[in-house]
């Protein structure tokens, strides 16, 4: 049998996106378990001399972990909401027939292009006049809502794929809508639903815009407004800035290993084959 030939150009281009991927990640690493003085002395590459976890324990007792769990209960509340209602609504614009479902799914495509940034103000005196500015829920309702139509249109062209004959099959049997739409659009739309709880969740754990604006006290402040406040008040400890970035996104890339296949099925759409 005729050998094939090893490809050494793409063994060289993996070897060099690994350093590019990896050497950042091994600099911020490094970093927060080390003491500032031997991270100045050292620099960024050079490994530890002294193990240390002090970085971390420094981040979590100057009010981090307070900022970490308002950050977790945004993020669940929003994944929360994004479930209970785009399921529903993208099962309904699938199924339906009539006009009404069609302009509320173009209603909701037109959410897609308007920017968070361009109803700010309007949204800080709404959520003002609400009597919910400096409260959580003034940053979940906003988040969740602009979180909406992406995870709607996501899901809609993930129940698309579900083929009729299943849908005729089960009213056959007999089933209503209620038991059509839970025992076989959830469960063929899996990747779809994990879809849009990564997505939704990396929307709610990375908003800084809502957090900024709609919140006040430290009482109700989130990760990233706690990491940019850090920066500012402790630009120069590095160690311990990179140790509470390696905080903030651990939650999330854990997430995002456990769902990163159904993830990616869900944006190609083909969830339900």
């Amino acid at each position: 049998m005729r050998k094939s030939r090893p490809n050494y150009l793409a063994g060289f281009g993996s070897v060099v996106w690994l350093l590019v991927v990896g050497l950042p990640l091994y600099v911020m690493l490094i970093a927060t378990f080390q003491s500032r003085p031997d991270y100045a002395a050292n620099g960024p590459l050079a490994p530890p001399e002294h193990f240390t976890l002090d970085n971390y324990v420094k981040d979590l007792n100057s009010g981090f972990a307070q900022y970490f769990l308002n950050t977790v209960v945004v993020t669940v509340c929003v994944v929360g909401i994004v479930l209970l209602l785009v399921p529903p609504l993208a099962y309904t614009i699938v199924r339906s027939r009539g006009r009404a479902a069609t302009r509320v799914f173009r209603l909701f495509l037109l959410g897609l292009a308007i920017p968070s940034q361009a109803v700010i103000v309007p949204m800080f005196f709404l959520i003002s006049e609400a009597g919910l500015y400096d409260h959580l829920i003034g940053v979940i309702l906003p988040t969740a809502a602009f979180a909406m139509p992406v995870c709607a249109l996501i899901l809609t062209g993930v129940m698309r794929d579900i083929t009729p004959d299943l849908y005729e099959a089960m009213t056959m049997d007999g089933a209503s809508t209620r038991r059509i739409f839970f025992r076989l659009v959830l469960p063929l739309s899996r990747s779809g639903l994990a879809t849009i709880i990564v997505f939704s969740a990396l929307q709610a754990w990375n908003g800084f815009l809502f957090p900024l604006v709609l919140t006040q006290s430290a009482e109700t402040k989130v990760i990233t407004l706690g990491l940019y406040e850090f920066q500012t008040e402790h630009g120069v400890d590095t160690p311990g800035l990179l140790a509470a970035v390696v905080l903030s996104m651990l939650p999330i890339l854990i997430v995002y290993l456990f769902a990163r296949r159904a993830l990616v099925q869900g944006l190609m759409g083909v969830g339900g084959k």
